[in-house]
């Protein structure tokens, strides 16, 4: 299984392959969603301070804040599946 990893802004970092969605986070359901993940300990806050844009929510029930459009998000990982890595070409020497 292949690890993409994705710049979400200001040298932070995300594994796609754990994310379950990017949501907007002016709705009062994800606006709640975040509340609760901030009172449960859940919450990563990775906008530098800057002005929230996504919400990500992880598999591991963590809701990450992000100060990138979602689309520039998915921008960069169709990007990232365009330019395989070490990583991806050293998997595909091993299967058969």
């Amino acid at each position: 299984m292949t690890v993409e990893l994705v710049h979400i802004g200001f040298g932070n970092i995300v594994a796609m392959n754990r994310v379950i969605a990017m949501a907007s986070p002016n709705s009062a359901p994800t606006k709640r969603v975040i509340q609760e993940g901030r009172n449960k300990g859940l919450l990563i806050d990775m906008t530098n301070g800057r002005r929230t844009k996504v919400v990500i929510f992880i598999d591991s029930g963590h809701v990450i804040l992000a100060a990138l459009a979602p689309e520039t998000i998915a921008g960069r990982l169709t990007t990232t599946r365009a330019f395989p890595t070490r990583l991806d070409l050293a998997e595909e020497k091993d299967e058969p």
